[in-house]
């Protein structure tokens, strides 16, 4: 049990939310239960300010523990991206303290359903000649799409079933939610391509060299597809921004590798990646294909590994990124971002997380 002082001096919290709501809102911790709508922790508002003085006789924590909500857990505070935060913490012999709340969650939904895009089915079976198979391909549409005349950036991503599909025995990315997060902040304007994986096809397509294990790879013919049938398609029957500045590509795990290669492979075409913890271990091949990346201009490369996921993920990251950055081209093009998580497993809800992120960075 945490001991509790007495303080001679009332310790007082400020807030600011950019959220016009009129409700009140509560400090609530590990000094009152957690009760979310305990009236004698209410808040008075002051100028757009919100603000809280403890007593000065107040019992107060050895590390004080808190979160600001609208009366209800329903109605907590989140991060910018629309995630659960961490307790906030004053420790002892601290007196004030200025915070900010970015998000509050919604009745236990953290957007606002009015911002979700639009999902429009491009085709249950597009073609892919150079596979010489068929795939389900979506597209998720601006939720004004059609209230604009506006082209769009375009990002196209692997693994279509597990970016917003409920049922996904994986889990999902909730794409769809992080799109209407950033939408509710002016940074939505996105059209995200989702194209399903080939179920047991999935590691020989994903794969851009053979391996003794899966045999030969199609990861070549898989990127020619993309860049050659399924993104001219796309061009020429929604309102893209189709320059490469404005074409990104991305995925996790196996579709972090296939991304990687895509860009290497034709730069020309994706000037943005997202590759989120990508199997590189499966051929350090990618290294030398890597040394060969032709950078025409621009290019941005989101890098994210979680170093709960293994020992060599991170490092591989850094070892990519290294690799790229010795091949001698034009620093000022060539733009990283990389971001590791210190709890971060190998799964879709750190990846979703991520993703908001990573979208602000390589558009915006």
């Amino acid at each position: 049990m945490q001991q509790a002082q007495t303080t001679a001096q009332a310790i007082r919290l400020e807030m600011t939310t950019p959220d016009t709501d009129n409700r009140p809102v509560f400090v609530t911790g590990n000094f009152n239960n957690w009760l979310p709508h305990d009236k004698r922790f209410q808040m008075e508002r002051i100028a757009g300010t919100y603000v809280f003085s403890f007593p000065p006789d107040w019992q107060q924590p050895e590390q004080l523990e808190y979160k600001y909500t609208r009366g209800g857990w329903d109605f907590v505070e989140l991060d910018e991206n629309g995630n659960s935060t961490h307790n906030r913490t004053l420790a002892a012999g601290e007196f004030a303290k200025r915070d900010f709340v970015p998000k509050w969650r919604q009745r236990n939904i953290p957007f606002d359903p009015a911002f979700l895009p639009i999902v429009h089915i491009v085709s249950e079976h597009f073609e892919m000649p150079q596979l010489k198979r068929n795939r389900r391909i979506t597209a998720l549409l601006p939720h004004n799409y059609h209230q604009t005349d506006r082209r769009y950036p375009v990002l196209y991503m692997q693994d279509g079933q597990n970016l917003f599909n409920e049922e996904s025995p994986f889990g999902n990315w909730a794409i769809d939610q992080r799109l209407a997060q950033l939408a509710q902040r002016g940074h939505g304007d996105v059209i995200v391509v989702a194209i399903d994986h080939g179920d047991e096809e999935r590691i020989r397509e994903f794969s851009p060299y053979p391996t003794p294990k899966w045999g030969r790879g199609e990861g070549r013919r898989y990127t020619h597809f993309l860049a050659e049938t399924l993104k001219p398609h796309i061009d020429s029957t929604l309102r893209t921004l189709p320059d490469r500045a404005h074409t990104g590509i991305g995925g996790s795990s196996m579709g972090g590798l296939i991304s990687i290669y895509a860009g290497l492979m034709h730069p020309e075409t994706f000037g943005r990646l997202m590759v989120f913890s990508p199997s590189l271990w499966l051929t350090p091949k990618i290294y030398f294909d890597a040394i060969e990346f032709f950078n025409p201009s621009d290019t941005r490369i989101y890098l994210y590994g979680g170093e709960k996921e293994s020992g060599s993920m991170v490092p591989n990251l850094n070892r990519l990124k290294e690799t790229l950055e010795k091949r001698g081209m034009d620093y000022g093009q060539l733009h990283f971002q990389v971001s590791v998580n210190p709890k971060g497993h190998h799964n879709e809800a750190v990846w979703g997380a991520e993703f908001p992120k990573a979208v602000e960075w390589l558009f915006y």
